[in-house]
């Protein structure tokens, strides 16, 4: 048997072992696929001796790096791993976070819009990456100010008003904290906006409610969820 886990801290939001489970079930596979809640990074370490590969979420993406033997050279240029594949070699680390982003923007036009990504964690390292190679011009917003372009009281509604796509790269909204949402003038969106939420536990977050009350474009995080998990398979076994 083939032994696989999910590393982060926490993890109660976390449909991954459901969706593996019942990969493994459906297709015959003979394998598991375990949540390992660590607040440190390097806990992980003695579990690699089991494991086959494993994925990697909040708060570990970036810590992770410095631990990996080889690091593929997308993850490398997007700054943040979410998949490690466990070799006789080492820990080889693989970004599919891009892989399920591109694939949730695919009917977003990217070429010329501006762009607003909230947060500065691993998911926002690789939505940024699409944004950027996709042509938008990208904004990131932090709670901290000098650690990104903007901070949340720098959003006016006017700012909001000239943006296009509008990406929750936060935990705001995730189970189980599903009444809370980023803060912003909601009352500035409009059909014109297309507001996307990397969180997939609930798949309508406030975020995307508030959004949608005001007739914009709503994108949940679930396609990006199967997608990247579905590289992640595709990298252990190949």
């Amino acid at each position: 048997m083939k032994h696989f886990a999910l590393i982060g801290f926490p993890l109660g939001h976390s449909l991954s072992k459901a969706y593996f489970t019942e990969k493994f079930s459906c297709e015959g596979i003979d394998a598991d696929y375990t949540p390992l809640a660590i607040e440190r990074v390097e806990e992980v370490l003695p579990h690699c001796e089991h494991l086959a590969g494993f994925n990697v979420t909040i708060p570990h993406k970036q810590t992770i790096m410095p631990l990996l033997a080889a690091i593929s050279e997308e993850a490398q240029e997007i700054g943040a791993v979410n998949c490690v594949k466990v070799t006789p070699d080492g820990l080889e680390g693989y970004n599919t976070d891009i892989i399920g982003i591109r694939k949730a923007l695919e009917r977003v036009t990217l070429e010329g819009a501006k762009a607003l990504v909230l947060g500065t964690g691993g998911a926002s390292k690789a939505v940024q990456y699409a944004l950027r190679t996709g042509g938008a011009e990208v904004r990131v917003v932090s709670r901290a100010q000098g650690s990104a372009d903007l901070t949340y009281n720098d959003l006016s509604e006017e700012l909001i008003a000239e943006c296009d796509i509008i990406v929750n790269t936060t935990p705001l909204g995730m189970f189980p904290n599903v009444d809370s949402a980023p803060a912003l003038p909601y009352s500035a969106l409009s059909a014109k906006h297309t507001l996307f939420d990397c969180v997939y536990n609930p798949r309508q977050t406030k975020f995307l409610q508030l959004g949608a009350e005001r007739g914009a474009k709503t994108i949940d995080g679930m396609v990006m969820f199967e997608e990247q998990a579905k590289a992640s398979w595709d990298i252990w076994n190949n």
